[in-house]
């Protein structure tokens, strides 16, 4: 299911629940904005400080599988509601990722390191920067990553994507803020795949900071963030460098881009929902790897990048 990311990023809203519809209304003016379907929702990211929103609303989304997203002033999310019960599996499968060996996960997080290297060459190869750094070290990782490739790639690949004078962080605003909502809508829309695949998103394949909840998620996500980075290095070259309403909804519409899977074209949604299901097939020793996306580019930004030149 393809759902739509619903963004709210002005103070002076109110969010409220009206016969199977999720309604916006101005506080001052108390006019009706908008309304959207909740069964349309994928997920609502509340980027602003003054939104209020009622109980039923939240309980509404989280039946429906839908994340609540919470976003700081520099577009990081900090909080975010799931649902307590998923797939109608989800007490089996939990089970199994619990139960699951160490080799196991090794070999999956190997698998995920592999992927998102060669997603950053392949972002890489459209920017017009060399890929050999990225594509030999996607050819060494081993079980597990103990030679930790992936950092070794990420710092060869933002001076190779943004220059050497760039560097990544959260709490940056222009290039870095950009990323930072890419990424928060891209971790919501992770979320929910491992929520729906009857995951639990604490459980992670190698990320273990005892105060992250979504460390699952934040495994899974990984070769994604490449879409991400490259969208931001395409605004970047159009003269846009700060979070506006128009460069968030261009974030917002990679995830509806297709790419390349062994089954054919299918959107960046789509993907994140079959990586899930995918895990928790191998945990339960129905298949033995994970479904990700071949290495290139959602096809529609490959192709607006060769209109670009």
């Amino acid at each position: 299911m393809i759902g739509r990311i619903v963004e709210v990023a002005d103070d002076r809203r109110h969010l409220f629940m009206n016969r199977g519809f999720m309604v916006v209304k101005d506080t001052e003016s108390q006019k009706e904005l908008g309304q959207v379907p909740l069964d349309d929702i994928a997920a609502v990211i509340a980027n602003a400080q003054g939104l209020s929103y009622t109980n039923n609303l939240l309980v509404a989304l989280a039946e429906r599988g839908a994340p609540f997203v919470l976003c700081a002033a520099n577009h990081n999310a900090v909080g975010m509601l799931l649902p307590i019960e998923g797939n109608f599996e989800q007490s089996k499968r939990i089970e199994a990722q619990i139960a699951a060996s160490l080799p196991t996960h090794k070999r999956l997080w190997a698998a995920v390191v592999r992927s998102k290297l060669e997603q950053q060459a392949a972002a890489l190869e459209a920017a017009g920067s060399p890929t050999a750094p990225l594509t030999a070290l996607a050819a060494k990782v081993r079980s597990g990553d103990p030679d930790n490739l992936e950092a070794q790639g990420a710092r060869r690949y933002w001076g190779l994507l943004f220059g050497e004078v760039f560097r990544r962080d959260q709490q940056g605003g222009g290039l870095n803020g950009l990323l930072n909502y890419g990424y928060t809508v891209m971790r919501a829309t992770m979320a929910r795949a491992v929520i729906a695949a009857g995951l639990h998103p604490g459980i992670g394949l190698h990320h273990s900071h005892d105060n992250n909840a979504m460390r699952l998620v934040d495994d899974l996500m990984e070769p994604f963030r490449p879409i991400i980075d490259l969208k931001v290095w395409q605004l970047r070259r159009n003269g846009e460098e700060a979070v506006t309403p128009e460069s968030k909804r261009a974030l917002v519409r990679t995830l509806y881009d297709d790419m390349q899977t062994a089954l054919g074209a299918t959107p960046v949604m789509v993907c994140t929902q079959r990586l899930a299901v995918s895990l928790a097939q191998v945990y339960l020793g129905e298949r033995d790897k994970l479904d990700l996306p071949l290495p290139g580019l959602p096809l529609s930004l490959a192709s607006a990048l060769q209109d670009d030149e």
